[in-house]
């Protein structure tokens, strides 16, 4: 199974805004550098408490644009607040598996679910509608680099 990267966001704070950058730069076990999940990893090895698994996550373009399309909604991919947007790669059968993206290689942790601050900030219909098609939650096991246009390799 293989897929690309169409976009890559990142946001320093859990409610701040979120830019697209090209390309980024991982490390193992924390996250994007400069991204919020790195900047709380951080946080939490200085204070000596266990580092989070949602280090990174993605979710699927093909899934946005049928619910931007239902919804005739012009909200932007980085709205909805996901670190990687993907294409071609079916995100729900990556759970528990690992890939590679670029010179970085992940392990598929957890479904990333719409919540309700989701819903808040991008369109009430987040919830229900992208139940099961949110996203997913990646802990990165080797750092690396990875870019617009990378390939997704199970």
């Amino acid at each position: 199974m293989t897929g690309k990267i169409e976009a890559i966001f990142v946001a320093e704070s859990k409610r701040s805004k979120v830019n697209s950058v090209n390309s980024a730069q991982l490390e193992a076990g924390r996250g994007i550098i400069g991204d919020r999940y790195h900047i709380l990893s951080n946080e939490h090895v200085k204070a000596n408490v266990n580092v989070l698994q949602n280090h990174i996550t993605f979710v699927e373009k093909e899934n946005l644009d049928a619910f931007l399309s239902d919804h005739k909604s012009q909200l932007d991919y980085g709205e909805f607040r996901r670190n990687i947007l993907t294409s071609g790669i079916d995100l729900n059968a990556l759970v528990g598996k690992e890939f590679t993206i670029g010179t970085a290689k992940f392990r598929g942790f957890e479904l990333c679910e719409p919540c309700r601050t989701l819903s808040h900030i991008a369109h009430s219909a987040v919830l229900p509608d992208l139940v099961n098609k949110g996203g997913l939650r990646a802990i990165i096991v080797d750092g690396g680099t990875l870019a617009i246009g990378s390939d997704i390799k199970e």
